[in-house]
């Protein structure tokens, strides 16, 4: 699966522990990255010191849905530690 345009929901309801550019502590699950642009991409893809979890996270059918709101809600319920 292709990520889907003007989603950004991996970049909003995880949280990740490590380090982001201008996020030193990482960034607690249901905030916004500070590099989530305002069409839903990242600002820092490829760039040196974008964490590796990012460019690790591929998008799938389980975890993103139909739509940017199903990914929100899927991946809410995978960062809370919900079925």
């Amino acid at each position: 699966m292709q990520c889907r345009e003007h989603c950004g929901a991996c970049c909003i309801a995880p949280s990740i522990s490590s380090p982001i550019p201008g996020m030193p502590q990482g960034k607690p699950g249901g905030v916004p990255c500070i590099h989530l642009s305002e069409d839903y991409s990242c600002k820092i893809y490829g760039q040196p010191g974008r964490p590796r979890v990012c460019d690790d996270f591929k998008a799938d059918p389980e975890i993103c849905g139909t739509s940017r709101e199903e990914a929100l809600i899927l991946l809410g319920k995978l960062e809370q530690g919900l079925p």
